[in-house]
């Protein structure tokens, strides 16, 4: 069995596991997983799938912002590259919220192209998301400054792979037609 496909298994049980009791914020209330899984695929439909360390990134991706799982302890079951790269697309969340976004904006163009695909893939759910089943409570301005900004973060990262460019702005331009 190659050990690209024993990552990827063992990412996505891991990642099951650590979100367990989560849900998207959604009206429909979707499992987390879902969200996880879209961005794996989005990214291994874009790559071919040839860089197994990435896709385990995008089914890893909230591990560290989101449950209790510790760096030490991706980089012990999936590597110092996978463990990394989950680092470098995790949000602060001991900053406020509009300073995360802030941050987002501002860092991502240094990022690395890893996390940078990541980051489009992860947008690109999210949009999608919110037409299909917008957040419960979330006002049509919040949901249009979401679209705003979803935007402003993926800008820095177009230009390294045209499939995912083409899906956030298909989802783009979706999220601006039905929400605002």
């Amino acid at each position: 069995m190659s050990a690209d496909i024993v990552l990827l298994a063992r990412a996505a049980d891991y990642a099951a596991r650590q979100h367990i009791a989560q849900r998207r914020k959604g009206e429909r209330a979707e499992p987390y997983i879902n969200h996880l899984t879209e961005v794996a695929a989005l990214l291994a439909e874009a790559t071919g799938g040839d860089d197994a360390t990435l896709l385990a990134g995008g089914l890893l991706h909230d591990t560290l912002e989101d449950t209790d799982a510790t760096y030490e302890d991706l980089e012990q079951r999936f590597g110092p590259e996978v463990a990394a790269l989950v680092a470098e697309v995790t949000d602060d969340k001991s900053l406020p919220k509009e300073e995360r976004k802030r941050l987002q904006i501002d860092k991502t163009p240094g990022k690395s192209r890893r996390a940078k695909l990541l980051k489009i893939a992860d947008k690109t759910s999210n949009l999608r998301s919110m037409v299909t089943s917008p957040p419960a409570g979330w006002s049509p301005e919040r949901l249009r400054d979401y679209v705003v900004w979803a935007e402003q973060v993926v800008r820095s990262c177009r230009g390294l792979n045209p499939a995912l460019d083409s899906a956030f702005d298909a989802a783009h331009a979706d999220a601006k037609r039905h929400l605002g």
